[in-house]
């Protein structure tokens, strides 16, 4: 064991809300049965197969109320993967869940078996056709889909508020569709073919000429019964009557009927079906989607109304108008979003009976624009609107910050009112759809039913469709709690179906929550005939059972998942989910969203559970230790949860009182430690990485992984010891070279300028010099302590910065340009909370300004460019995510090369600091996408703004990265040798 290995037993909860009845029980603390992961590991190899207690927990719980334990959970890499596990499941008589991102909202992610991930390995875009379609794979968020679209000016139909996180194989399978698809531009009318594979294992591609003779080799009964039941729908014209009438509106409920009706070949009729099938019909393995135009102009306006009879009488006028999206929120809501970011404060003062239309028009020219401009006009001025509070203006715009700002409250709706929920309540999100002529009526409907049943009105919805959303809270640990919301779900569904004919499902797809009411929206006889395309495509029962049809009038109460309260920074966690996709450790070990799965389960164990034992000897390494840090996940949160936060304070937590003096004794005497590594920088360059790889991992199991650094190829040698002459009398501005810029030079082999060479040769060249202060050296932005958990050694460093830098800029007169993204992050935000009294005044006073953003703003239109590059790839980091500027990144690098390129994946590097050198396989996890893009590519120049993470890209692309101001300074020099003034 390692000499300060640290004890798992520091992270155990004080106290817990323990034992609750949903709790892992003892027996499965050792998590898979030794027989079913022999089974597997043998078919599949001993990396596919996750079988910890914590393996099965994280992936227990998805955004849904629901939560069912795996027994074990299988990382399929390709269709092999998933046929061999489908046919076990056959011989072995298992049932299966597929499992994507995790974002469904009623339980289609979960079971009780064998769950199978077809996210980590299943991504990956193709356009075809110039745009017109693209094939995709299903892990794909449609998030990255529309990102490599748009470059084509295209789009996806399908726009999910969780699009940033929901991947395309879950739209399908959900035909879940979002602002403005309706029924026109969902999945099952824009996907043009899938490659799918059945219960039985057999895989099919529709697209291929001969699908169907294929298919009736492999499976002659399964197209047998598919044509019978075709030919029985057509027989029964009030069937079929009925069957188009339904899909008239959105609807997900149950399978698709019109599939017999609208396909002529057995083949056909499954690639209709396995639209909204949820996983109950096959897996689908690869779609093709003809795509829709991107129609760039868009007329947007937040208009507020006295109360939601009246916001929704406005609705068809906007519908007849053209509007693209009309999308409705109440007074709960608009309440509940005050405290996302971005969104005004005042609206939490908005009266409760306010509600407000999202109206949004979008045109792909000049002629259509400025007819959309006309038909916004005239509907609005036929309006009556209120403006309770002064941010209110009830007028168009096509400003793009203020249409983000609308756009993103409206996405926000779940996760918004989620947050305000009581404490310790489970949140339940419906969506239903009416005959849109009747929204109105159905908005006073759904308000009484809500408040005869004790539960607060929050509605949103996609309202020009007649598509409503809403939120209950209510605490799924006590009986009559849950007995409140079963007599609600009666009298709902019986709203819906007996007075609007409406869909029970209109986008969410059955789900858990709505099998027990399927038989009563579409009668006996469309719901009979749903059992019987289960019964010939799985007649097994392999897949998902239980998630569209089920015959227990009471399943939509089983499984309801307890929210035990934990730390506060996460609390308010919905276990939505959108956090993932940007989380540096997602395909290494766990998501912002599995630390706090796992952190609850903890609180659900009473003491001495041997359940919470095996969850705290992972939760060191799997949560803790390979959490970058950076934060990415409250940007990603709607609410701003900061997962990142949590995982510092539990690193403080496991420190000892010495551990702590040491690290303070560090920061005291960090102008040693900077000229120490600096020497041992430069004996590095005189010995090979075999041998520095070798001296570092002996010290790494002598002291600690996660203290002592491990040697990679790629670190750089030492930057140079003096740094640039400057004038103070003349200076601009206040240069502060980071210590990793003090510290670690270019990449090995480059040519040039040091970073602060170049920066001050393009101060002195736009006219705006610079003056680097004499005494830098011992000064730091503090996150080498704050990403630890170090509070003493930060409180230290971020103190004695703050007191220099505001000598430095004379009292905050000059601003303070910092040249390395991360430290002017912390140096602007993140060591506030660690200053004195008095420092923290002067730093209100000082004006701290990322190099990148201060070359874009002032340098760029005082240079010339004398030598463009052709092409380069940029790296924006996580921290220039934080602080706003990767626009200026761009800016910059578009200054100097012809071609600008930024990866479809590019997030956190994961190398966090020195975190990528503790834990190198986090960094390499972490760019594996964005490494395989920039590595298919080949360009001029490779750019980011932060050195640490430079290094960690070369480490993950063996690509020369380093700083845009160099190629700025080199694309702007004039012309003759060296970094002329």
């Amino acid at each position: 064991m390692a000499l300060l290995e640290p004890v798992p037993d520091k992270l155990r909860p004080r106290r817990t809300d323990g034992p609750a009845a949903d709790r892992v029980p003892d027996e499965q603390a050792s998590g898979t049965p030794d027989a079913l992961r022999a089974d597997l590991v043998r078919l599949l190899g001993p990396d596919k197969v996750l079988h910890t207690v914590s393996d099965l927990v994280k992936y227990a719980s998805d955004a849904s109320p629901y939560r069912f334990v795996p027994k074990v959970v299988v990382i399929a890499e390709h269709v092999a993967d998933v046929a061999a596990v489908l046919r076990y499941a056959h011989e072995h008589g298992r049932e299966i869940v597929f499992r994507a991102a995790g974002t469904s909202l009623n339980g289609q992610a979960q079971g009780g078996d064998i769950l199978v991930d077809v996210r980590r390995h299943w991504t990956g875009v193709e356009v075809l056709d110039g745009g017109a379609e693209a094939r995709i794979r299903p892990g794909t968020t449609v998030g990255r889909v529309n990102i490599t679209l748009s470059r084509y000016g295209r789009l996806m139909g399908p726009d999910p508020a969780s699009s940033r996180a929901c991947t395309v194989g879950g739209v399908v399978a959900n035909n879940a569709s979002g602002m403005t698809a309706g029924v026109t531009r969902n999945s099952y009318r824009l996907l043009s073919s899938l490659t799918l594979v059945l219960p039985s294992g057999t895989v099919v591609d529709t697209a291929a000429p001969d699908a169907d003779a294929l298919l009736r080799k492999a499976e002659p009964e399964l197209c047998e019964g598919l044509l019978a039941l075709k030919a029985e729908i057509e027989g029964d014209a009030a069937l079929v009557s009925r069957i188009r009438a339904k899909y008239e509106l959105k609807n997900t409920n149950g399978y698709r009927l019109d599939a017999f009706l609208d396909g002529s070949t057995p083949v056909e009729i499954l690639r209709g079906l396995m639209v909204g099938s949820q996983g109950t019909l096959g897996f689908i393995a690869e779609t093709v989607f003809r795509t829709v135009s991107l129609d760039r102009l868009t007329h947007t306006a937040l208009l507020f109304f006295p109360d939601l009879t009246a916001a929704a009488a406005a609705v068809p006028l906007f519908n007849e108008a053209g509007a693209r999206a009309v999308e409705l929120m109440d007074g709960n809501t608009l309440r509940a979003c005050a405290d996302v970011e971005g969104v005004p404060a005042d609206w939490a003062d908005l009266p409760q009976e306010t509600a407000a239309l999202l109206v949004e028009f979008r045109a792909p020219d000049d002629s259509a624009h400025q007819a959309d401009r006309r038909a916004a006009a005239g509907v609005l001025e036929g309006l009556t609107l209120v403006a309770p509070v002064a941010s209110v203006t009830n007028r168009f715009t096509e400003d793009p910050a203020t249409i983000r700002t609308y756009w993103h409250a409206r996405e926000a709706f779940m996760t918004a009112v989620g947050k305000a929920r009581p404490a310790g309540s489970t949140l339940i999100t419906e969506d239903f759809a009416v005959p849109p002529s009747r929204l109105a009526e159905a908005c006073e409907a759904l308000a009484a039913l809500q408040l005869r049943h004790g539960f607060d009105a929050a509605v949103a919805g996609h309202a020009a469709h007649g598509n409503l959303h809403f939120l209950l809270a209510f605490e799924a640990g006590r009986p009559e709690e849950v007995q409140r919301y079963a007599a609600f779900m009666d009298d709902f569904c019986a709203m819906v179906v007996d007075r609007f004919d409406g869909s029970l499902k209109a986008e969410h797809a059955t789900g858990r929550n709505m099998t027990p009411f399927l038989e009563a929206e579409w009668g006996a006889r469309a719901t009979g005939l749903m059992w019987r395309i289960k019964e010939i495509i799985d007649p097994a029962g392999v897949l998902a059972p239980g998630v569209v049809l089920n015959r227990d009038a009471r399943a939509h109460l089983r499984g309801l998942k307890t929210i035990p309260t934990i730390e506060a920074v996460a609390d308010s966690c919905i276990e939505c989910g959108f956090c993932e996709p940007v989380c540096p450790s997602r395909d290494l070990t766990t998501t912002p969203r599995q630390r706090i799965v796992l952190r609850r389960e903890m609180m659900r164990q009473p003491a001495g559970s041997p359940v919470m034992d095996s969850l705290l000897d992972s939760y060191g390494y799997d949560a803790v230790d390979t959490c970058a840090g950076d934060s990415t996940c409250a940007i990603a949160c709607p609410v701003g949860i900061d997962t990142g936060a949590m995982m510092k304070r539990f690193r403080h937590q496991r420190h000892s009182e010495r551990e702590e003096r040491t690290a303070a004794r560090v920061a005291r005497r960090f102008s040693l430690v900077e000229s120490s590594v600096r020497a041992a920088l430069g004996v590095a360059d005189h010995l090979g990485d075999r041998v520095l790889g070798g001296v570092t991992s002996a010290v790494r199991k002598a002291v600690s992984p996660d203290l002592a650094p491990e040697w990679i190829p790629g670190i750089p040698g030492p930057a140079p010891a003096r740094l640039p002459h400057t004038d103070r009398a003349t200076a601009t501005a206040v240069y502060y070279v980071a210590c990793v810029n003090r510290i670690f030079g270019g990449p090995d082999g480059a040519s040039g300028p040091s970073l602060p060479e170049a920066v001050v040769a393009l101060a002195h060249r736009a006219g705006l010099p610079v003056w680097i202060p004499p005494d830098l050296a011992g000064s730091c932005c503090a996150t080498i302590w704050h990403s630890k958990g170090y509070d003493d050694g930060n409180t230290v460093m971020a103190n004695r910065t703050v007191e220099r830098a505001w000598e430095w800029t004379d009292g905050g007169r000059l601003p303070l340009v910092v040249d390395a993204s991360s430290c002017t992050l912390g140096i602007g935000r993140e060591v506030v909370p660690y200053l004195t009294p008095a420092n923290r005044k002067k730093h209100e006073a000082l004006t701290v300004v990322d190099s990148v953003e201060w070359a874009a703003t002032e340098l760029l239109p005082r240079l010339r460019v004398t030598e463009r590059m052709d092409s380069a790839v940029l790296h924006p980091t996580c921290s220039m995510r934080h602080l706003g500027d990767v626009e200026e990144l761009r800016a910059v690098a578009e200054f100097v090369a012809e071609d600008v390129h930024v990866p479809v994946y590019a997030e956190c590097c994961g190398f966090a600091g020195d975190r990528g050198l503790l834990h190198k396989e986090l960094t390499e996890s972490a760019t594996a996408h964005e490494a395989a893009e920039v590595a298919a590519g080949s360009y001029d120049a490779y750019l980011s703004a932060n050195r640490t993470c430079e290094i960690g890209m070369e480490h993950a692309t063996g690509r020369p990265y380093r700083s845009v101001l160099l190629a700025l300074e080199r694309a702007t020099r004039p012309a003759g040798p060296g970094p002329a003034r």
